[in-house]
């Protein structure tokens, strides 16, 4: 009984202790708990009415007392209710090449905001400011395969033609117009083997890109020529990259893997049922690497390529893919990647890689064929040997990474394009 007593006056005790301790004890404030971060609010605030559209317009527009009205409602709107500000825009002029900065017009809810406020500042542009990205062109003819006599192997959901259009929408700006030649059929591509120019565009130094994925056009001389091994049309294209100084785009998969001529080989299916293409397999890669290494023609019909599995851009390319505002897939599926014993094989070397190598293969990257004991380039095979579909903003960055091409970029130089939004927040009852 007595340690029964004892326990609940221990307990009275405490209980007493803490009440008391409670009464006496000072907690903070919500707001010392949790402060509102004004910096960010300010900051964020000046965004969202910019977004809106109206902040723009009205900062340059001191006069217009119903605009600025209308401002000062949607800022009320956009903060809390115990949130006091005064925002500020100033006029940017310049003397020697310093920016000077004069108040134009200001509105406030509050004479003064207390030492506890803060503030964020934003740059706003006038309306009638044109900003323009002008690339550097790039000095070479790029040439499009838009064979309407061809068709395509693992360009699955795309036709050759649209994605012809893809990369035209794409090189537009990077090339001369008259630089830019959309090769319409086989025959013309025959015509560029020959060694003659489409118009006036010059034909040494070009770019070609194939857009029949594993496919390749063949003119029909050649497939009648070459009837018997079709992989000697590709050798005779290698010689041509070699001769011309081409680098040729090879956008998916196993290159020069079949043939494709729908004319010709009407009656011909590649083993998958489709018509007007032949199946040349591993021969016609050996056979264009013999060609653009000027190697004696040897039918060879070893595979050469290696599935690495998921592989990512290089460091390189991933820069390249903010400068030039082309974004593919960081990551990428290589089944069709070509080892680097080739580079000794047949004087390649790795002039740009936008894949990562692993494994002693080289699932993106362009090859430049350079002679033992020469300096100058003759030929360049850009190979990606990612599996299907195709995704052209590879491509695309592959060659814009090879050539890098330099963005002029327009700046403000004219006076009142531009003014400075300052918007300083405290709160209503603080110090």
């Amino acid at each position: 009984m007595m340690r029964t007593v004892e326990v609940f006056i221990v307990i009275m005790i405490m209980t007493g202790a803490f009440l008391t301790a409670s009464f006496f004890a000072v907690l903070p404030s919500p707001r010392q708990v949790s402060p509102l971060n004004l910096s960010r609010l300010s900051l964020s605030t000046l965004e969202t009415l910019d977004a809106e559209g109206g902040l723009s317009t009205v900062a340059f527009d001191t006069t217009n007392d119903t605009a600025w009205n209308q401002l000062q409602v949607a800022l009320a709107a956009s903060l809390p209710s115990n949130v006091i500000y005064n925002l500020t825009a100033y006029e940017i002029s310049g003397a020697n090449g310093q920016p000077l900065y004069s108040a134009s017009r200001s509105i406030s809810n509050a004479q003064s905001l207390g030492a506890g406020s803060n503030a964020a500042s934003y740059m706003v542009a006038s309306s009638n400011v044109t900003f323009s990205v002008t690339p550097q062109k790039i000095p070479a003819t790029l040439y499009i395969l838009n064979c309407s006599d061809s068709n395509g192997w693992w360009i699955t959901g795309y036709t050759v033609q649209s994605i012809a259009q893809q990369f035209l929408d794409m090189f537009s700006s990077y090339f001369n117009p008259s630089s830019i030649v959309m090769v319409q059929n086989t025959t013309q591509l025959g015509q560029l083997m020959s060694g003659q120019p489409l118009g006036n565009e010059t034909l040494q130094n070009a770019i070609i890109i194939n857009t029949c994925g594993e496919a390749v056009p063949i003119p029909s001389t050649y497939a009648i020529n070459y009837s018997s091994e079709y992989d000697e049309y590709c050798y005779q294209l290698g010689k041509c990259v070699n001769e011309y100084n081409w680098t040729w785009v090879s956008i998916v998969g196993y290159p020069f893997y079949y043939v494709s001529n729908t004319v010709q080989l009407a009656g011909i299916q590649n083993t998958w049922g489709i018509y007007g293409m032949y199946c040349d397999s591993c021969a016609g890669l050996n056979a264009f690497l013999e060609g653009i290494d000027n190697q004696p023609y040897n039918y060879n019909d070893n595979w050469l390529t290696n599935d690495v599995g998921v592989v990512g851009l290089t460091a390189s390319a991933l820069s390249n893919c903010s400068y030039y505002g082309i974004f593919p897939s960081p990551t990428q599926t290589a089944t069709r990647a070509l080892p680097d014993s080739i580079t000794a094989q047949y004087n390649l070397t790795v002039a740009n890689n936008v894949l990562n190598p692993t494994g002693g293969n080289l699932p993106g990257t362009v090859f430049n064929h350079i002679f033992k004991e020469a300096t100058n380039v003759t030929g360049s095979l850009f190979a990606l040997g990612v599996t299907r579909v195709p995704d052209t903003r590879l491509a695309a960055l592959g060659i814009l990474s090879d050539y890098n091409p330099v963005l002029y970029k327009s700046q403000y130089t004219a006076a009142g394009t531009s003014e400075l939004i300052v918007l300083q927040l405290g709160l209503a009852g603080g110090s």
